[in-house]
């Protein structure tokens, strides 16, 4: 049945545009005897389309595609992100990120940040929206997310915006999240969510261009597609996005097994596909998959495969209309191809109502002003309250009574970037760690010292004493000149001498004014050694020494990091700094690491403090998209080890020592092993990158202001030598499924503040045949002292040689009060009880079934007892092959 009802949406969008009231669309009969019917908005499309010459045509093909004024097609910009807020457009809601909206295991929650997120995309658009309707990078209702891949490694950098390593939890979190973006009516969406990347995308980022995966039939059916298809057909995406690995010899975006044979043909998808960016180019080339020879071919294939949008780069022919031309005029593609591609364009576009008149869009009640409202802010700090994830815990938490004096410690206390992730918007009022225990501590005495840098020892400002505005050192400061843009272009809009880079973008009132800055001058350092430097607080910024690139900042979305520099002391090096404001990033300024540089202060900080805070971890810049970090431990975007970076542990494991009440806070969107410091700490908490609210959300947790109810999505191992080499995608030895060693903290392990009990298990059915489901019941009592919520977690595990350890099929979010008992049933259907054969049939056999139903695996933790939980067993008769993948309908609400 088509997800596209058949009633006019003329009435919805009249008038369209000039160009379709000539064609005399002023109303759409309904079609009879047609088999599937067209709906009104893809008639509009396909009528559109045929008024377009080639060339306008090729145009559109892109993902920055131009206005056809003579048609009354505005110009539009497909690329938009939105992993957990909008991104890279100013001031926005910045939820946790997408691992830690997954460690709520909160499905109704997930979908209300959704709705929030795609709101205040509308109100981005309506902000920025030209007179004619034209839209520009990042402020479009095209999102390309949510971000669906298996994080089957913790070593991927961009595991972060995934929902973890289970295809279960990530498939219902993944449905919440786009039916929370596009809300309920197909044929109106508020947005459009792209779900990426089809198919097997997890890393090595620097391999990602060129790989091409050898996937078993059965880690594809068991592992990477169950999400995207849960994504299509019970979530209802309008757009997938392809990936840049080869899938089977076969480039993602020109792969017709993934684009056709399972989007199209087996889940009936009816959107469109979008292309990774330069994945089409990718498709040729050099260095690439050498897949085709030219970029005429290349447009080809991934057009005819079912690329839609080709989202490129300027310089890649495949991001020139004429090469599309071409491709059509030499036979490689034909124009009824093309024309296929854009009508899913445009039918979209119309139920967006891209081309509609200001008075006449959708959501008329969306205004430009409804994004970062007290209202969203609210929501964005209970979903962080939510996410946090108390990993151990020797009874020192919640504090028992308010600490006199707090050391808050490490280089991730005071860190907007530990807060918002990557693919981020700008926070309007951050709050850090540091910021939120002084807040929630207002009589305290809180003591800040970094103490250690994240993989370098701490940053300190750079002294006005080692700047100069001259060679000679006549002139103390730098040279500063300020821009009316962000290319450092024309003349400056302001010049001067300042004392050093400090510098506060959009001040007064928090204000993205595009603008761009540079400092120039010279550095003396005062020792001899390898210094790193950094410009705190701003996230586009360059930095040369004697004309030599050190750092390498300028575009958020592909960064590099810093490396060290060698300075001898009293010398004189010529110093360019280069930033831009692409947000409001608050006060910035020049700091760098000294090679004398000691964790003394932090130590004795910590001798005097009645409770010592550690906030340790990584950031955006350290782990990500296709990076360079020269840094131990790190390997383009991705981590070749997952230990906590060796500083951080010295002085971690120097303030164990002391003895004092020690918490350890872990910012991270990837497994982190703390090795034996594990043990001597009183506790763990693990925050992700829990948004903008984030630090107010554990300064309440370690206060006890609510239990921590966050169940980790992945599993945390101890070394990343208990795993298979990174580029092994098969599944054996890797997540919960198939680890047969001891981890520390399991998947779904979080401790609460209250104790929960599962008595008189029961099913409906002890004994079913092949094919059959049946109901399972707990009964679970909070026999704490205090209001908590618990994440009951069902498991299976199928007799066989081929079914995994244990697999997730079932899960909920229960808040009991205190004393309070309450009955709980989980459906269990077939698939349930199946397991995936060799050759990717999914078959329930014969045989015992073993299901454990409690707060957590039956495993436990190498710093806590046992989940709680009870275990039963199902017998099942017969043996029955069924769908390889699940149920299309998929129910998100929690509450009993």
């Amino acid at each position: 049945m088509s997800v596209f009802a058949n009633e006019s949406l003329m009435t919805r969008f009249r008038p369209l545009t000039a160009a379709l009231l000539a064609l005399g669309l002023s109303a759409v009969a309904q079609q009879a005897g047609s088999s599937p019917p067209l709906s009104s908005s893809m008639q509009q499309a396909r009528a559109l389309v045929a008024q377009m010459t080639l060339a306008e045509k090729a145009s559109q093909l892109q993902h920055d595609s131009p206005a056809i004024p003579r048609l009354g097609i505005p110009a539009y910009n497909w690329w938009s992100e939105g992993l957990h807020g909008v991104a890279r457009a100013d001031v926005a809601t910045v939820f946790p990120q997408a691992i830690a909206l997954a460690a709520t295991w909160d499905t109704p929650l997930v979908q209300r940040a959704g709705d929030v997120i795609g709101t205040e995309f509308r109100a981005k658009f309506l902000n920025t929206v030209g007179p004619d309707g034209s839209s520009g990078l990042y402020r479009g209702l095209t999102v390309w997310s949510p971000n669906v891949n298996i994080f089957r490694d913790p070593r991927w950098g961009r595991g972060q915006e995934t929902y973890g390593e289970d295809p279960f939890l990530t498939s219902h979190m993944g449905v919440a999240f786009i039916r929370g973006l596009q809300g309920p009516d197909p044929n109106q969406p508020r947005v459009s969510a792209a779900v990426k990347h089809l198919a097997v995308h997890s890393g090595p980022e620097a391999d990602r261009h060129k790989e091409d995966v050898k996937v078993a039939p059965r880690d594809l059916v068991d592992t990477y597609l169950p999400a995207f298809h849960a994504a299509v057909t019970a979530g209802r995406a309008e757009s997938v996005m392809c990936a840049y690995n080869a899938v089977d010899g076969v480039p993602a975006c020109a792969n017709q097994p993934l684009l056709q044979h399972y989007l199209r043909d087996e889940w009936k998808f009816q959107g469109h596909v979008v292309s990774d960016c330069g994945a089409v180019a990718d498709i040729h080339g050099d260095g690439a998959h050498h897949y085709v020879k030219t970029p005429e071919e290349a447009v080809a294939a991934a057009v005819r495969a079912g690329t839609d949008v080709i989202c490129d780069f300027g310089s890649n022919k495949t991001a020139q209309p004429a090469t599309t031309v071409a491709a059509v005029q030499q036979g490689l593609l034909s124009e009824a191809e093309l024309d296929r591609a854009l009508q899913r364009l445009f039918d979209v576009r119309l139920r967006l109502g891209l081309l509609a008149p200001a008075g006449q869009r959708p959501f008329p009640e969306i205004t430009a002003r409804d994004f970062d409202t007290p209202a969203h802010r609210a929501l964005n700090l209970e979903t962080a309250r939510r996410s946090l994830v108390l990993l151990k815990n020797d009874g020192l938490l919640p504090l028992k009574s308010t600490p006199r004096r707090i050391a808050v410690i490490g280089p991730n206390a005071d860190s907007v970037d530990a807060l918002v992730g990557n693919y981020n918007g700008t926070p309007s009022k951050p709050i850090t760690l540091l910021a939120g225990l002084k807040a929630r501590y207002p009589d305290a005495r809180v003591d800040f010292i970094e103490g250690t840098g994240w993989v370098a020892p701490p940053l300190d400002d750079v002294p006005a004493s080692s700047l100069c505005a001259d060679a000679a050192c006549s002139h103390a400061g730098l040279n500063f000149e300020r821009y009316a843009n962000l290319k450092l272009e024309g003349a400056p809009s302001a010049a001067a001498v300042a004392p050093q880079a400090v510098f506060k973008w959009g001040w007064p009132d928090a204000h993205d004014r595009q603008e761009s800055a540079r400092w120039t001058g010279f550095l003396r350092a005062s020792e001899s050694g390898e210094h790193l430097l950094r410009l705190k607080g701003n996230r586009g910024y360059r930095i040369w020494i004697d004309g030599e690139l050190v750092v390498d900042l300028w575009d958020i979305a592909w960064p590099t990091s810093t490396r060290g520099v060698t300075l001898k002391a009293g010398q004189t090096y010529a110093l360019r700094v280069e930033a831009l404001q692409t947000g409001w990033d608050g006060e910035q300024r020049l700091q760098w690491s000294r090679p004398g540089a000691s964790d003394e202060a932090a130590l004795a900080a910590a001798r005097e403090a009645d409770l010592v805070v550690f906030a340790s971890g990584l950031t955006w810049e350290l782990e990500g998209e296709e990076m360079t970090v020269l840094a131990p431990g790190f390997a383009g975007g991705d981590r070749a080890r997952i230990d906590l970076p060796a500083p951080q542990l010295r002085l971690l494991e120097r303030l164990a020592a002391l003895g004092r009440p020690l918490v350890l806070v872990n910012f991270s969107g990837s497994p982190m092993a703390f090795g034996a410091v594990t043990q001597k700490v009183a506790a763990i908490v693990q925050a992700w990158y829990p948004g903008g609210e984030g630090g107010q959300a554990v300064a309440e947790l370690l206060a006890g202001d609510f239990s921590p109810s966050g169940r980790l999505p992945l599993t945390f191992y101890r070394s990343v030598d208990q795993l298979p080499p990174f580029k092994d995608y098969g599944m054996q030895g890797r997540t919960y499924r198939w680890f047969k060693g001891e981890a520390e903290f399991p998947f779904g392990h979080g401790l609460s503040y209250a104790r929960f009990a599962y008595t008189q298990p029961r099913l409906a059915r002890s004994q079913v045949r092949a094919g059959q489901g049946t109901r399972l019941s707990v009964l679970l009592k909070n026999e704490g002292s205090r209001e908590a919520a618990e994440v009951v977690q069902v498991y299976a595990h199928p007799s066989g040689a081929l079914a995994p350890e244990r697999t997730l099929v079932a899960f909920r979010r229960v808040v009991l009060r205190a004393g309070e008992s309450r009955r709980l049933n989980f459906e269990l259907d077939a698939q349930a009880l199946s397991t995936v054969q060799a050759d990717g049939r999914r078959v329930v056999d014969a045989g015992p079934v073993v299901l454990w139903i409690g707060g957590g695996q039956p495993v436990a933790a190498a710093t806590s007892v046992r989940a709680p939980g009870q275990m039963l067993k199902l017998q099942v008769t017969g043996r029955k092959e069924l769908p390889a993948f699940g149920p299309t309908v998929m129910n998100l609400e929690t509450r009993e």
